[in-house]
């Protein structure tokens, strides 16, 4: 599923006008990345969890050439799936 297809379900499901329901979809997106900006973990019951991780740096390869390069630390959104949406997956 993809943005607009949740957009039009929500719309849909709720009987609101598309505008509207494109408008939560992108209040919630938008409060959730300023929260990961923040540091802040996002937790959703039943879903899952948002964290930021930190990375160090690390010497890497370019995988053209096999040069040894070095890479700098980075912060990246890391996903970790619930104990409820797995179960429903594996079921």
């Amino acid at each position: 599923m993809n943005k607009s297809e949740l957009v039009e379900q929500l719309a849909v499901k709720k009987s609101i006008p598309y505008k509207q329901a494109e408008d939560v979809v992108n209040l919630i997106f938008s409060s959730m990345a300023d929260a990961l900006i923040r540091g802040d973990r996002i937790e959703i019951r039943g879903l899952g969890s948002f964290v930021i991780k930190e990375y160090g740096t690390y010497t890497g390869r370019n995988p053209k050439t096999g040069e040894p390069i070095k890479v700098s630390p980075k912060k990246l959104p890391f996903f970790k799936v619930g104990k409820e949406l797995k179960e429903m997956i594996l079921g």
